[in-house]
Order: C-alpha cells, then structure tokens, then sequence
C-alpha cells in the first residue's frame, strides 16, 4: 500500500560452538580430507624411515648370516665366530646334504606331501564350503557348519589322535601327514564367506540355463574366487611343509622323514651328521655349515612359492570384509 514504510528484519546472529574447526585439506568437491591422507611432515618421514630400516636389519640378519655360513668354507667357519660376507666360498655342504642321502628324501617327500595334501585339503574345503554357503538349498548346512566352528575351539588332543590314526591303519604311512589336518575350520569359514559374497543372480541364472550344482561350482564360482582359492592354498602348502609334529609321532621309519623334522633333528637336537651324507665313511664339512645348508633348504621352497601367490593376497584376505 502507498504510504506504508517496511522496517528493516533485525540481524540475526547465530550461536557460536567449542566444536574445533577442521584443519584437513579439501577435497575436490569441498569434502576434507582425513588426517591419515595427508603427507606427513619431513621430521615424521625420516623417523619412519629409520624405524623401517631398522626392521629391515633385524628381519634381514639372520637370513644373510645362515646363507653365508652355508656357503662358506669349512675353515673360514672354524677360524671366524661371525661371518656376513664369506672370504671363501664353497659349496661342498650342499653337495654333501644333496647327494643322495637324507636330506633328498626327505626334501622329496615334503614336496610330494605338500602337493598332494593341498590338493587334497583344498578339494575338501571348497566342497565343504559350497554346500554350507548354500544354506536355502542344502538341509543341516547350519548344523554342519556349527560343528565345524566348534572345531576351533575344542579338540581331541594328541593321545585320541593317535589311536584314531592307529585304528585306520595309518601309522607310519604318509597319508597320516594329509588326512588328520585335511580341513582347517578357519581356511574353510574364510572361503564360505567368498562364495556367498557372489551375486545370487549369476546362480538364479544358471539354473534356469540348466547348469547344475558341479557345473556352476566349475564355471562360475571357482573363477570368481581365484584370489581366495590362491590364498588358502598357500595356508595349506605353508601348514603342510612346516608341520613337524605328526611326522615326529606317526612316522617311526627315518627314510619316509620330512624335511622339517631332519632339520629338527640335526639342527635343534643336534644328532650325528654322519646319516647325512650317502657314503658313511665320506667325510663332512663342518657341523654349522650343514645346519645352514639344510636350513636354507628347507626353506627356499616357500620363498620360490610366494612371489607367484602374493598378487592375490591383499584381494584374497579382505574377501568378505567389505559388503556393499
């Protein structure tokens, strides 16, 4: 209306908090950044480094000096109490331990062991672990994984273990290294919850194309899981060729020895080198260097292993971890 004069609205100011403001580094559309993402300070930067480094030395260490020893000559390991570089080398200690007598049979039998246990192991696990994760289509798989977990927290102990593996004639056999630890309750939770991370849809398909339950385990899930497969294989073959203990209660026979309890045996104990050599009457290098070369033995396997696998290892350990 004419005449009329409109007042001016009153300021408002609005309440001020305590909240700190944020210090982080925008991200591109106006979002912060967190305080991890931001690049650490040079002060921060060296002492990291240094800290690495100093885990590197100690991780490092051991390994240098078993190899240097092991490659050393006999007399510079007798005259020098430490040895990182070696002034003569020589490889007559591995010579000696690889030349037919029990190291290579035992290294033999640890590597026929621990393929056919991760094959076994493995054939198991993912078969066991397709029917649980198919819980509307399998009855009792709740039960049934139930009694796996409880696995994991009870066992036998060893006195009943070696009567069952007595009573189904298996001692002093190799399959008693295999069929005790065949499946592994955590392995096989770890790759149930992989298989049931897939999309029901790619089954609810395939059914309806006329696959079946093998043909969709074939062609669908296991090249779907390849990373999980890899990684628990790896669990399996490490599992196998480190174990030890069964080999040291069931085997009674010292040529169907594994690797891992000759070193035992001859490194920790501390027996006579003399089985170790082909010829009886052949004489050895010095007792430390043979320790070393078999330790380096039973070792490098895993270290050839590993590279090949460790691709899928981040993939692999956070299968499951992250549902979206």
């Amino acid at each position: 209306m004419a005449g009329t004069t409109t007042r001016p609205r009153p300021a408002v100011t609005l309440p001020q908090t305590d909240k700190p403001r944020r210090t982080g580094r925008p991200r591109r559309g106006g979002a912060e950044r967190p305080a991890w993402s931001e690049r650490p300070s040079l002060p921060a930067a060296i002492a990291k480094g240094l800290v690495l480094a100093v885990i590197c030395l100690v991780v490092l260490y051991p390994m240098v000096y078993i190899l240097a020893v092991s490659l050393s000559d006999q007399n510079d390991v007798a005259g020098n109490g430490l040895l990182l570089w070696p002034k003569h080398w020589s490889l007559e200690s591995y010579r000696t331990i690889l030349a037919g007598g029990l190291v290579t049979r035992a290294l033999i039998v640890s590597i026929l062991v621990t393929a056919v246990g991760t094959v076994v192991s493995m054939a198991l696990t993912v078969l066991t672990a397709y029917s649980l994760s198919r819980t509307r289509d399998v009855p009792g798989s709740r039960f049934v994984l139930w009694l796996v977990l409880g696995t994991m927290f009870f066992s036998a102990g060893i006195i009943p273990n070696y009567l069952l593996v007595k009573q189904l004639g298996m001692l002093d056999s190799y399959w008693s290294l295999i069929i005790p630890n065949a499946v592994n309750a955590f392995n096989l939770v770890v790759v149930r919850n992989a298989f049931m991370d897939l999309p029901a849809e790619l089954f609810d398909s395939a059914r309806i194309d006329g696959a079946s339950e093998w043909q969709i385990l074939r062609r669908i899930v296991l090249p779907l899981s390849k990373a999980v497969i890899a990684v628990v294989s790896l669990f399996y073959a490490v599992a196998l060729w480190s174990d030890f203990f069964s080999a040291m209660i069931y085997l009674n026979d010292t040529a169907k020895w594994p690797i891992q309890l000759v070193l035992r045996q001859f490194v920790l104990q501390g027996e006579s080198m003399t089985q170790l050599a082909s010829n009886p009457n052949q004489p050895l290098p010095q007792p430390q260097t043979l320790q070393m070369a078999i330790t380096v033995v039973a070792t490098l396997p895993i270290l050839i292993v590993y590279p090949f696998v460790q691709r899928f290892f981040t993939k692999g350990i956070l299968v499951g971890a992250v549902k979206g």
